[in-house]
């Protein structure tokens, strides 16, 4: 039977890393554990002391400073792996987790799909064929050489790149590998594992090369994978269920996501968020029962594709023109109705602009035919639209000649409010929250693609409380941001207490205000 021995990244939380460990290792697996050295001193000596008492531990035999996007958490990785072979020569397979990870089946069940195929399981792409990355840097990620971190020492790492550019101090790619990406979150065999750490020592130009690449976790074993070991081997796909957001954020899960987690065809996901102590709890007891028949469903799947098919717009590769265009402008307003229903909000605006005459934009960050006047070729895509976000806004303030612009926003652009809420424009915030029938929810997965005509009721069942779950989440988030001028006009409420909250986002009299929500439709499906 397959024996795994988990290969854990970590930073903080030493706490849950020792019921983490306790739990893996309770069903005869292992676990070898990196522990971030930026971490406190005592939080790692607290993990040791926790598991010092646990020999199917071990500890990387050294623990190095980690950085995103920097070679440091490949060097962290192989640094676990090497203490992983060393200490447990019975482990037939090696699992890449975060403190993030949980499992969501049965160690039983684990070790047997892993026993039913002799593969590796990693995402592995063609580097420059496919689409895996979505915006910013690509090949300059490889060409150039990387000595600083984007996201801390972001000066320093453009000024670099760009001498680098500007002098044509390229290199060549290794000639006898083909770069892949992918995923970090792999599962491989033993023997893998093995080819790959000989491959680190005798291949020292090889590492060289990937030292300086940006975001090596991404490449790094990917590539060695693909390149040592026979294609009809390698699975490529990830054994953790994990989704991003519209904007490359990874979706966080909580207390009432058991039941679609339980159903997916995956071992563990991520991301766990800390707070869902009773989704924690219930994923431990589950591991450790190997009594559990699961049901795999298909929906998670469509879920996830449908999500991550929207791209990674949210990681930052590249300097975007609205970072060096700072503002929309200091005495300008932008008035945001947020609503996940756009026919909603498109009555109600279409009301607002009737009656004061406002200029008014209908989610234009969302709908690729929103309706927008040309504006040299920013508005053609969404994709334009988003990564110039602050200048398409100017360049429309411009165009109606106002200081006074409405937009409608979906609650899912979360770095959009973010971004639009830093600036140093005014802005206006008016949430419409609508009530969500099983009838529209279900209609929305089907022409979302999560569903189709023929998809069993037991299924959509499953997948209801998902979608439910992830609009009340969206809400969540908005309300904890904390944004200023927010209000909110609820379904649930009459017109006389929604005039109020309208009255603020307007800035008009009630009675305007009364008059413009006289809609008997408004929330009508």
């Amino acid at each position: 039977m397959a024996r795994i021995a988990f290969i854990l990244l970590c930073h903080k939380d030493p706490e849950a890393i020792v019921r983490q460990a306790r739990m893996l290792t309770a069903a005869g697996d292992y676990i070898a554990i990196h522990f971030d050295a930026r971490a406190k001193p005592e939080a790692f000596a607290q993990i040791r002391e926790g598991l010092a008492d646990n020999p199917n531990v071990v500890f990387a035999g050294r623990r190095i400073k980690c950085g995103w996007g920097e070679w440091s958490l490949v060097q962290a990785t192989l640094h676990a792996v090497q203490a992983a072979v060393e200490a447990f020569p019975r482990a037939t397979h090696f699992y890449m987790l975060s403190g993030d990870c949980a499992p969501i089946k049965s160690s039983r069940h684990a070790h047997e799909f892993l026993d039913a195929r002799d593969v590796d399981y990693i995402e592995s792409f063609d580097y420059f064929e496919s689409d895996w990355i979505k915006t910013g840097m690509k090949e300059e990620r490889l060409i150039y050489r990387h000595f600083f971190n984007e996201r801390t020492q972001t000066k320093r790492f453009y000024a670099s790149f760009n001498l680098q550019r500007k002098l044509r101090l390229t290199r060549d790619i290794p000639h006898d590998i083909d770069v892949q990406i992918g995923s970090q979150w792999w599962c491989l065999r033993r023997r893998t594992v093995e080819w790959i750490l000989d491959f680190t020592r005798t291949r020292r130009d090889v590492m060289r090369f990937f030292r300086t690449t940006w975001i090596p976790d991404e490449t790094f074993f990917q590539t060695l994978v693909r390149h040592l070991v026979p294609e009809t081997e390698i699975e490529t796909r990830t054994l953790t269920f994990l989704m991003f957001t519209d904007y490359g954020m990874p979706v966080t899960f909580y207390n009432d996501h058991y039941d679609m987690l339980v159903g997916q065809d995956y071992l563990f996901a991520r991301k766990i968020s800390p707070e869902a102590i009773v989704l924690k709890r219930r994923l431990g007891a589950l591991y450790g029962n190997d009594a559990v028949q699961f049901k795999i469903s298909n929906e998670g799947r469509n879920l996830y594709t449908f999500l991550t098919g929207r791209g990674r717009e949210g990681r930052r590769f590249s300097p975007r023109f609205w970072e060096v265009e700072s503002t929309i402008g200091r005495n300008r307003e932008l008035m945001i109705v947020i609503c996940k229903k756009w026919h909603v909000a498109k009555r109600l605006v279409a009301r607002i602009r009737q009656m004061t005459n406002l200029p008014v934009l209908e989610y234009l960050f969302n709908e690729e035919s929103a309706a927008l006047p040309d504006l040299g070729g920013i508005q053609a895509t969404l994709g334009k639209r988003t990564r110039h976000r602050r200048a398409l806004m100017r360049m429309l303030f411009d165009y109606y000649g106002t200081d006074r612009l409405l937009i409608c926003m979906d609650p899912a652009n979360m770095d959009l409010l973010q971004d639009f809420c830093g600036d140093r424009v005014k802005t206006r915030l008016l949430e419409v929250q609508c009530t969500f029938s099983d009838a529209y929810l279900a209609g929305h997965a089907r022409r979302a693609g999560l569903a189709g005509e023929q998809t069993p009721e037991d299924t959509l069942d499953r997948l209801l409380p998902t979608l439910r779950a992830d609009i009340i989440h969206e809400q969540d988030r908005i309300r904890d941001a904390g944004f200023e001028n927010h209000s909110i006009l609820r379904e649930g409420d009459d017109r006389r207490a929604n005039a109020a909250p309208l009255a603020r986002f307007l800035d008009i009299p009630a009675e305007k205000a009364q008059e413009i929500i006289e809609l008997d439709h408004l929330f009508a499906d």
